[in-house]
């Protein structure tokens, strides 16, 4: 699988029915992972590498609904593609972690107070990184 059909399907996989916005938002966190050189993501430096580190993307593991499931469509690729040449949500511009609360809050710290709560688009809350971020 190649790194854009590999984006596309995580695209769909975390945020399918999180609307163009919302995938938008999740692709920046994704690339913002793989450019990240310092702290724990800058020892990963491609989109396979960050979608397959541990503990990181329950789309990625064994699940029922995971990216070898999943067949994106043209609306995927177009976001994988925007994401690889280098476009960016500002709202996102620095996050580098979301997740879905089930709730209608989002915690003020995440993960471990490495990161502050950023914004929230659709049903996921996006988090940039603390300075504490960088000794990880």
């Amino acid at each position: 699988m190649n790194e854009i059909e590999l984006l596309a399907r995580i695209i769909q996989c975390e945020a399918g029915g999180e609307g163009d916005i919302g995938m938008r938002a999740v692709a920046s966190v994704i690339m913002n992972r793989v450019r990240q050189m310092q702290g724990e993501y800058g020892r990963y430096n491609s989109v396979r590498d960050v979608v397959f580190a541990p503990r990181q993307f329950e789309c990625a593991t064994d699940q029922p609904q995971n990216l070898y499931n999943m067949s994106p469509e043209p609306i995927h690729y177009d976001i994988a593609q925007w994401a690889l040449s280098g476009g960016r949500l500002s709202d996102t511009a620095d996050s580098l972690w979301f997740f879905n609360p089930y709730s209608e809050t989002c915690r003020a710290n995440f993960p471990n107070q490495n990161g502050y709560f950023k914004t929230r688009i659709g049903n996921h809350c996006f988090y940039s990184p603390t300075s504490s971020y960088f000794s990880t």
